[in-house]
């Protein structure tokens, strides 16, 4: 039954109570299995990953047109290095800097999320809108388990009480991932506000729930008594959006002297994008050519 579950990643938007308070709910299996593959990323690090995506997928559902994107940095002082997902409405791409790391299991046998990436150090979120300035936020880590970080970005940041839980269970492989953004809206009522208090236990077990039922019976159950109305479907991807032109524009932007440098090693270049691993290749002629454009000089 799983499996026909996670055949696609999709989140749902909802209300409750017509409009006291917001869930967002995602279920990312498919892309972060993907992802996973891509970086040939350990266990600690595919659930790491998992734990982004679903975070960005949500705070990307947020956006209002395909201009506009969000990213999520959480860079802490763990081996894994910083992890970084960017959202678009209904895309992510995510990259972690050492996908390879191990992290020794907690003694309740749980993968060591937190120690993988850091408990001290810093979650940055910066929106940008498409023009103007982008918006940055920043807060210190409350764990490096990303739920938790994720909720103290909204509490503190943006001043939005905040509840963010993201499970990823692992099997042979990515067996379930995905998320729970639950947020009061202004005017919230004391009882809503109880309700939602009492219903917070049962997130813990999210992957747990993403195995047994679709996003819809979750909404279901989960928030039942509180008038659940869905606003939005939306189907979700892992998606890089990386060109040549931008990698050629990134190249350029390391100046004269340095392509000079790369043209002088006599084996031209190859750039690997970040996100998807995608190599692109430039030859010693492309780099000259590029050089001349280079704004410190020909």
């Amino acid at each position: 039954m799983s499996n026909m579950l996670h055949n696609e990643s999709r989140l749902l938007h909802a209300v409750l109570r017509g409009g006291e308070a917001r869930v967002l709910l995602c279920d990312v299996t498919q892309m972060t299995r993907e992802a996973a593959e891509i970086h040939g990323a350990s266990r600690v690090c595919a659930v790491a990953m998992g734990r982004m995506i679903a975070a960005a997928a949500m705070m990307g559902c947020q956006l209002k047109d395909a201009r506009e994107s969000v990213t999520v940095t959480l860079r802490g002082d763990g081996p894994a290095g910083p992890l970084v997902a960017v959202a678009r409405r209904g895309a992510v791409k995510v990259t972690i800097a050492h996908p390879d790391v191990e992290a020794p299991l907690l003694a309740d046998g749980r993968l060591d999320v937190g120690g993988a990436l850091g408990r001290e150090g810093r979650l940055g979120v910066v929106r940008d809108l498409g023009f103007g300035e982008p918006y940055v936020g920043q807060v210190p880590l409350v764990s490096g388990e990303v739920g938790e970080d994720i909720a103290m970005y909204y509490t503190a940041s943006e001043q939005t009480p905040t509840l963010c839980a993201l499970g990823v269970q692992l099997g042979q492989g990515v067996s379930a991932a995905g998320g729970i953004l639950l947020q009061a809206m202004p005017g919230c009522g004391e009882s809503t506000l109880d309700a939602l208090e009492l219903r917070s236990q049962l997130f813990t077990g999210l992957s747990g729930l993403l195995q047994e039922y679709t996003l819809e019976q979750m909404l279901a159950v989960c928030f039942d008594g509180l008038a659940p109305t869905v606003l939005e479907e939306a189907p979700l991807r892992l998606a890089c959006d990386c060109t040549r032109e931008r990698v050629e524009r990134a190249l350029l932007s390391l100046g004269a002297r340095e392509l000079q440098g790369m043209i002088d090693d006599g084996c031209g270049a190859g750039v690997d994008c970040h996100f998807c691993r995608k190599r692109y290749a430039f030859t010693e002629a492309e780099l000259a050519a590029l050089r001349g454009q280079a704004k410190d000089g020909a």
